[in-house]
């Protein structure tokens, strides 16, 4: 696709923005560098090259599940600023 042959004006409306001719202008040319570098990475041999969603393999970092021991009850409650019959109070959020 050529620089000419976008319409940024369209592109603006569905992007919900209002341009002046200025910046439609300025915009126009960068839409259409963008798009003339697209069109040199066509051009890459990529034969024999599978697909990816990452450039990098991802590893998951989180650190597995192990039994720790935890607070006791009174330890818990402690710091609550609203408790009654064991239990948090909170307020309600749902009427």
């Amino acid at each position: 696709m050529a620089a000419v042959d976008i319409d940024v004006n369209y592109v603006a409306h569905l992007a919900r923005l209002a341009l002046s001719p200025e910046e439609a202008q300025k915009f126009g040319d960068q839409l259409g560098s963008v798009l003339g570098y697209i069109e040199k990475l066509k051009e890459v041999d990529i034969t024999g090259i599978e697909p990816t969603a990452h450039a990098f393999p991802l590893y998951n970092v989180t650190r597995p599940d192990e039994v720790r021991p935890c607070l006791d009850h009174e330890q818990a409650m402690a710091n609550a600023p609203a408790k009654a019959n064991g239990l948090f109070i909170v307020p309600k959020i749902v009427e």
